[in-house]
């Protein structure tokens, strides 16, 4: 299959680069699979399509200040350091820009001196690890001078505001390094509101990481390798979970992180809870757990399209994405919303 099957064209002025005012205020595009209908809603109407013997699993990992600029000792640049994952004790997987600038043994100092690091050496998939040095705790430092990690194609500095937007309203389980976008649509006052329709909430974690905005880099999508992103289950939501579908009751996922979690444990049976997935998911994959998914609008040729092609057909998503081209619909991280039942 190829990627470029998995294209579109999308006007720059339609990439949003702020959040709105009111996080249920964004505009929701409802895409019915079985008949290709789609419907034209605003975010907080999402609730008119959920039904009392539903469940809705929500993602809440949250967001770590990830990114950092500091001083290159060797040559007294400015550089700067993402962070990825933690490997063990101090060492981190990192991104560094500009990364032919940075070579081997660099030491990177950071705010005079409070954190810095040293270049160890580049892994086979691209990042590079460091060693951090610091006291205390380190995610009180990164709250302290890191920086919200925004997506590059948000052209502009991450503000104080993002601290609070990049982040959904139910965020606990601190690791990731990109926001569950889904997520970010809901309001205390909405998921009250559907709780008391009597729809499930069932919480997940999966810490978004390099796997999920990785670029697609193999001309043929099957040759993709995902990174692994580390997912957390409690047995009591597998049960819950697993309850619903034997009662024909519907499992919404808010977001394709839910969706490649579920379908995770879904694979094992219910087994596995917890632990490390690479799960790719692309055309045509048969999903075993999923039946509603809410999401965002995703960059052409990306795994996360991918993911929505498959769960609603190329042809179908592809025809709805050109209306919401064709309608003005705000992309990507901070812009609105699709539904897909």
């Amino acid at each position: 299959m190829k990627l470029t099957d998995f294209d579109f064209k999308l006007p720059r002025e339609l990439i949003a680069k702020y959040p709105l005012e009111r996080r249920d205020s964004s505009r929701l595009l409802v895409l019915h699979r079985r008949n290709g209908i789609l419907e034209h809603k605003k975010f907080f109407e999402v609730i008119d399509y959920l039904n009392p013997e539903d469940v809705m699993v929500i993602n809440q990992t949250k967001v770590f200040p990830a990114r950092l600029f500091g001083i290159n000792q060797k040559n007294g640049a400015n550089s700067e350091v993402f962070l990825l994952r933690n490997i063990e004790d101090k060492i981190w997987e990192v991104l560094l820009k500009p990364r032919k600038k940075i070579p081997v043994s660099s030491t990177i100092v950071f705010n005079n001196g409070k954190l810095y690091c040293e270049i160890l050496d580049s892994n086979h998939s691209g990042a590079t690890l460091a060693r951090f040095d610091y006291a205390g705790e380190l995610i009180d430092l990164l709250e302290e001078i890191g920086n919200t990690p925004l997506p590059p194609y948000i052209k502009r500095k991450a503000d104080l505001k993002d601290k609070d937007r990049y982040q959904t309203v139910y965020a606990r389980d601190i690791g990731a390094v990109a926001a569950p976008t889904a997520g970010l649509h809901f309001t205390k006052n909405l998921l009250e509101k559907i709780k008391e329709k009597g729809v499930d909430i069932i919480p997940i974690t999966m810490h978004i990481g390099w796997g999920t905005f990785r670029p697609v880099r193999a001309l043929n999508i099957e040759e993709h390798k995902m990174e692994e992103e580390y997912f957390e289950i409690s047995r009591e939501s597998v049960e819950r979970i697993n309850s619903v579908k034997k009662n024909r009751g519907r499992v919404f996922a808010v977001g394709t992180s839910v969706v490649r979690t579920l379908e995770t444990m879904a694979e094992s049976k219910g087994k596995i809870c917890k632990g490390w997935t690479d799960k790719f998911i692309y055309p045509s994959y048969d999903f075993k757990m999923v039946d509603g998914l809410i999401t965002n609008f995703h960059l052409p040729k990306s795994t996360l399209f991918l993911l929505v092609s498959a769960f609603a057909g190329k042809e179908l998503i592809l025809k709805a994405y050109q209306e919401a081209i064709k309608n003005g619909y705000r992309f990507y991280s901070y812009g609105d919303a699709m539904l897909i039942l």
